[in-house]
Formats: structure tokens, C-alpha cells, sequence
């Protein structure tokens, strides 16, 4: 076992992380706790936590590549993404497995050097598919079955930094990182 801040997790699990280039990450019930508020006028509304974005912006500058692949579309994702330099958004994705895949081809990544963060069945694809395969710890039933390593952090609260802070850990850069809230 090895600790990390969080708690302790798995030898094969921190020889996996040793290995990625790319953080995949899903939005709603990841980067979000997973609820969508609607107002009066139509308006949606989303709730990030600044630890996410703190980490994202620590693992690009570590030279760790991020992208996110979610099912809904949404301008308040494409503008928190783009305000933490996320350079890869793919919304409006029901078959996530494609903008996976074609991630994997415009990158030159093996599926060994990408891990992916999810919190529900639609997840599971790109999940099984990639090296490092990552529920947040309030995911839906069968996708904490699937997962190789599940975060002890709650989706929306947190759970994107706690990876975000193995990869900096299996990079030597965790007590290095430096920034602002985001």
C-alpha cells in the first residue's frame, strides 16, 4: 500500500498513476456534486469546487494533459473549462468512447498512459478502456464495482483535486505546486 494525503491505496494502483500523461474527467456528479439548478427564466446553474480547479491547473503546469468528455451541453462548462486552461472539451457525447479514442490518436497516447474519472454507467466504456480507471466515492453502484481505484472524496467536493494530488505525488511535484484558487 501506499499513502497518499487521502488515505492509502494500492501498489498497482500507484504504479497505474506513475504512468499517465492524461486526466479524463466527466462533469456532472465529478467536477460537480451532480445536481443541475434551474431558475425562473431557464437559466442552469452549477456549483465547482476551487479545489478542482486548484489541481487541474497544478497537474497542466506539471505537464499533465486534461480533457473532459461529458453527455450534456453546457456554455457554464465550456467557461469554467476554458478559465483553468482545460484544452481538450467534448460535450454533448453520448457514446464517450469515440472522443476517448480519438483522443488517444491526436495525442499518441496509449490507453496505459490515460486515466478517467466517472461517476455513472455511462463511464464504463472509457472506463474498462483506459489505464486508470477512477469512480468518485458517492458513484453509482456498478461503476465502484468497475473501478480501479475509487476516490474517498465525494463527486463535486473535492474528489478531481484528490487525483489531481496522486499525479503530482507520482510526479515528486505534490509539496512543489503553486497557484491560486481557481
Amino acid at each position: 500500500m501506499v499513502t497518499t494525503p487521502y488515505g492509502k491505496i494500492s501498489q498497482l494502483n500507484y504504479r497505474k498513476a506513475e504512468k499517465i500523461k492524461m486526466l479524463i474527467c466527466d462533469v456532472d456528479g465529478v467536477f460537480s456534486d451532480g445536481r443541475i439548478y434551474l431558475g425562473n427564466q431557464g437559466e442552469e446553474l452549477k456549483a465547482f469546487h476551487t479545489k478542482d480547479g486548484f489541481g487541474i491547473k497544478a497537474i497542466l503546469k506539471a505537464g499533465i494533459d486534461v480533457a473532459v468528455i461529458t453527455g450534456r451541453q453546457s456554455k457554464i462548462v465550456s467557461d469554467r473549462m476554458q478559465a483553468l486552461g482545460v484544452p481538450y472539451i467534448f460535450q454533448g457525447q453520448e457514446d464517450k468512447i469515440s472522443a476517448y479514442q480519438s483522443l488517444l490518436i491526436k495525442q499518441k497516447l496509449t490507453a496505459q498512459e490515460v486515466a478517467y474519472i466517472g461517476d455513472d454507467v455511462v463511464d464504463l466504456p472509457v472506463m474498462q478502456a483506459c489505464g486508470l480507471g477512477i469512480a468518485v466515492n458517492d458513484a453509482h453502484p456498478l461503476v465502484l464495482q468497475h473501478a480501479d481505484l475509487i476516490t474517498y472524496t465525494k463527486g463535486g467536493f473535492g474528489a478531481v483535486r484528490e487525483v489531481c494530488d496522486l499525479l503530482l505525488q507520482c510526479n515528486n511535484q505534490l509539496h512543489t505546486t503553486q497557484g491560486k484558487s481557481e
